[in-house]
């Protein structure tokens, strides 16, 4: 049973959070959701560009995957060792110099005609982009505890538009104009967004009983004690893992036969399938009704619904003749995109609710652990993805998607209670 916020040990309860004054205004909460959505492509835009990157910098074969890899390690590394300053330091000033920083970053990977500068350069805009993690529980502050599932699922919408929409924008901007212009707009997007989180969030001071080796000394013990953190995130990171190995093939099935999309044509079917993201302020609000735990295994039934029926759109399960229907092949891809992403959304969105009713002086922490967690079943689920689609195509990718779906639904059920 998970221990209340006020016997958790003094590791974790060292420091007593001063809550922003100002409430979450609508206004405020479509600018958080904006930001996190505007940051958060840094961290995935550059998949599509690995290609002409390399060529253009003289990468070798090697390191072309890092040009993908290094902004998302980056962001782990931010989740560890800048995220934990939320619990330490004022976090507008926070906020706006690690965006500021992300900024800087990003204009190098702009500049530079180096391989190595370029691939540090995106590293630390990684890092720097964890600002999302401070964002996030900082808006869950200023919300007031009956509607903070609502405010964490319309933050999470932004969220999850950035990640889902990174990939097609990056690709038009690059086709359009090169890969250095997106940086560049990344840069500049950065400094805006910084400009205005400076002259429109209000200050919030945790008053601080420890120091910093302390405080992520204390990252051990929430994830050792807290039992709600523990089950959010594993949770999380398996419908992650179902999220990250559909849309890391669908390209790649899509512009087989008998689809045959071009690139172009892949941006629009990802838009479509973006859809999904007006379950997160439904998700939030049934956490706040207290129907979380009906919610989330609607969410997980979702996600094994959507990857059964990808199965029978992309690959022909149960006899369907994909090549015959066409046309209907690839309108149940896309509902079953919209679907799968509406399950994993409220999944991320239910356990950011549960994690943000947690201690409020460990909330940047416990934020940073969970989407760590649910950051490494995406990049699991990736990787089995592409090994999956080698070993049998697409029916290789869905078998992974509903191994992760279907343990995420067997381990909310065995659970028997919400959190």
């Amino acid at each position: 049973m998970n221990r209340p916020a006020d016997t958790c040990p003094a590791t974790v309860t060292d420091s007593i959070e001063v809550e922003a004054p100002q409430t979450l205004t609508t206004a405020l909460t479509l600018l958080f959701a904006a930001a996190t959505g505007i940051i958060v492509i840094n961290l995935f835009a550059a998949q599509p560009l690995t290609g002409p990157i390399a060529r253009s910098l003289a990468l070798p074969a090697s390191l072309t995957g890092a040009v993908a890899m290094l902004p998302q390690l980056g962001y782990a590394f931010g989740l560890v060792l800048l995220v934990p300053l939320a619990d330490l330091v004022e976090n507008r000033r926070l906020i706006v110099r690690t965006l500021a920083a992300a900024a800087v970053w990003l204009s190098v990977a702009l500049l530079t005609h180096s391989g190595t500068l370029f691939l540090a350069a995106i590293f630390f805009a990684g890092a720097t982009s964890s600002v999302i993690q401070m964002l996030v529980p900082m808006a869950a502050s200023m919300a007031s505890e009956s509607h903070r599932g609502r405010a964490v699922g319309n933050v999470m919408s932004g969220l999850m538009l950035g990640i889902l929409l990174s990939r097609p924008l990056a690709s038009v901007v690059a086709g359009s104009v090169g890969w250095r212009a997106f940086y560049g707009i990344a840069a500049a997007a950065d400094v805006v967004i910084a400009f205005v989180l400076a002259t429109q969030l209000p200050k919030r001071t945790p008053e601080v009983a420890t120091r910093y080796p302390q405080l992520l000394g204390s990252l051990w013990t929430l994830l050792r004690h807290e039992q709600t953190l523990q089950r959010r995130a594993l949770s999380a990171a398996l419908a992650m893992g179902s999220f990250s190995a559909f849309w890391t093939a669908i390209g790649l099935k899509l512009a087989q036969a008998p689809f045959g999309l071009d690139f172009y044509q892949i941006g629009i079917f990802a838009l479509a399938g973006a859809a999904g993201v007006v379950a997160t302020p439904l998700a939030g609000r049934a956490g706040d009704l207290g129907h979380g735990r009906a919610a989330l295994t609607i969410g997980h039934l979702s996600m094994v619904v959507a990857v059964i029926a990808s199965g029978i759109a992309g690959a022909g399960w149960f006899g369907f003749s994909v090549t015959a229907h066409r046309g209907w092949a690839l309108a149940l891809l896309v509902a079953s995109a919209a679907t799968l992403d509406a399950g994993v959304v409220t999944d991320q969105t239910l356990g950011r609710r549960a994690i943000n009713l947690m201690n409020p002086a460990a909330r940047g922490r416990l934020n940073g652990l969970f989407v760590g967690i649910f950051f490494v079943g995406g990049a699991l689920g990736a990787s089995l993805g592409g090994l999956g689609w080698a070993w049998a195509g697409w029916t290789g990718v869905t078998v992974v998607a509903l191994a992760f779906a279907g343990t995420a639904l067997a381990l909310g059920l065995a659970r028997g209670a919400s959190d």
